[in-house]
């Protein structure tokens, strides 16, 4: 007989948790494993704002899957826009742009997510994400070159739009980012003596109420503090009404002349799951404890793709956060069920209870909340960057983070632009591609074309 194929769509924490555990779990004759992925690294993305801000550079948060696989795994370089369960068939465009069908018995989706966005005019075409590390990469290269330009403006006005820098999002990502970039704007002023320190201006702003409130409120408060005592403006039940190219309008009406707009106000499914048609929460698909899809044989879900019910959180209709910690444990949980269903033994769901929270502000400068133990300040950033630095794959990466760690608290901080798009206005549709997923009719032609004809 041959062997089941298991594909395994995403290349995050829960894809390469699932592809690891079958690797080790699996014997060679007992199924055949595949990774769709558009990119061929695991990228770290609790990460990413420092990246951004140069504390470490792409490649230490970025881990090579060629390098680290068994070779088991083969590699799919492509991207799946489409999933057919019927037919079971993922449509996959690979990165030559060739549309291929794949074939599976079990598939594992976790696809990840993107940035969310809403109806705000001028908002796609002005503002950048914090999702990819193209878009770290790019952020950095942007903020340099506006000290640059600033410095070698001679009109006041320009030089005012500038130097203001608007990140909107509230939570983990927008918080670190517009924490690390102030750091790097700040330490700017040494090396730009002709910047006038007071036009120099970050702003946080979010619609809910408080900022993290996943920390709680007293860590929530600590965090405002430390960066308002930096000179952050925060701005909270706000958010943007209107972005241009040179300005942006608030929704409490102020206008804020900037050419700096960071969106991280939270994120969305990948598109991808829209092409199954099957039952979803707030755009995650609906799966049973076990992170199996109702109705489909042979289809699991997990990660920020999929509403995982939380079991250990003692409440009806809870389900896990799109968080990094869940989705590394639920990758390992899919694949023993997948091994299981192989076997013929009964599945497992999923339950694991959360460890806590940590948020690295920069410098000494953190809040944590491990096992609800609240900590600030040199304890809080030894144990965020001590979880960080533990759930590093490779011993490879954690020798590059650790590195760029030391360096930068030696050495601080360098003003290099690379150059990386310099001439293109890149904003979160050039580098998310959620245009390029198919419609219900474009699969049902793909799969029906690539079927045999009697």
């Amino acid at each position: 007989m041959a062997r089941p194929k298991i594909l395994v769509v995403g290349a995050g924490f829960a894809g390469v948790g699932c592809v690891r555990r079958l690797e080790r779990s699996l014997a060679r004759d007992e199924a055949d494993i595949c990774l769709v992925t558009p990119f061929s690294y695991q990228l770290y993305l609790p990460l990413l704002p420092q990246v951004a801000s140069g504390i470490l550079t792409p490649q230490s948060i970025a881990v090579s899957l060629r390098r680290s696989s068994r070779y088991r795994t083969r590699i799919v370089p492509g991207g799946a826009v489409g999933v057919d369960t019927k037919a079971k068939v993922c449509v996959v465009r690979t990165i030559t742009g060739e549309v291929v069908n794949e074939h599976y018995d079990h598939i594992v989706l976790a696809p990840g997510s993107i940035t969310r966005t809403f109806d705000i005019p001028g908002l796609v075409d002005n503002a950048r994400g914090m999702k990819t590390l193209a878009e770290a990469a790019y952020i950095r290269d942007h903020v340099i070159a506006q000290l640059d330009l600033a410095d070698a403006s001679h009109d006041h006005a320009e030089r005012t739009s500038r130097l203001q820098f608007v990140v909107v999002g509230g939570g983990y990502a927008g918080t670190e980012t517009a924490a690390c970039l102030q750091r790097l704007t700040t330490a700017a002023l040494q090396r730009y003596p002709r910047l006038d320190p007071k036009l120099i201006k970050w702003h946080l702003i979010d619609i809910a109420p408080h900022l993290m409130p996943e920390l709680g409120e007293n860590l929530g408060l600590t965090a405002q503090k430390i960066l308002r005592d930096r000179g952050v403006d925060i701005a909270l039940g706000v958010s943007v009404a209107k972005a241009a190219p040179e300005e942006v309008t608030f929704t409490d009406g102020r206008v804020v002349p900037t050419r700096t707009l960071i969106w991280t106000a939270g994120v969305a499914a990948s598109p991808l799951i829209a092409t199954l048609g099957a039952e979803t929460v707030r755009g995650r698909l609906t799966v049973t404890p076990e992170m199996t899809l109702p109705g489909a044989e042979g289809v699991y879900a997990l990660g920020d793709a999929a509403a995982v019910p939380d079991l250990a959180a003692g409440q009806e209709g809870a389900v896990c956060p799109p968080t990094a910690q869940h989705a590394m444990r639920q990758g390992t949980k899919v694949a023993d069920n997948v091994i299981a269903a192989i076997r013929h033994q009964p599945l497992k769901p999923y339950r694991h209870k959360d460890l806590g929270l940590v948020v690295d502000l920069g410098g000494r400068d953190a809040v944590s909340k491990p096992l609800g133990i609240e900590l600030r300040g040199l304890p809080a950033q030894a144990v965020a960057r001590g979880y960080h630095w533990s759930a590093l794959r490779t011993n490879v990466a954690k020798t590059r983070v650790l590195t760029n760690w030391l360096l930068n608290a030696l050495a601080g901080d360098d003003f290099v632009r690379t150059g990386f798009q310099s001439r293109v206005p890149a904003t979160m549709r050039d580098f998310e591609f959620t245009d390029s997923y198919m419609s219900p009719d474009e699969l049902r032609d793909q799969v029906a074309d690539a079927m045999p004809r009697a």
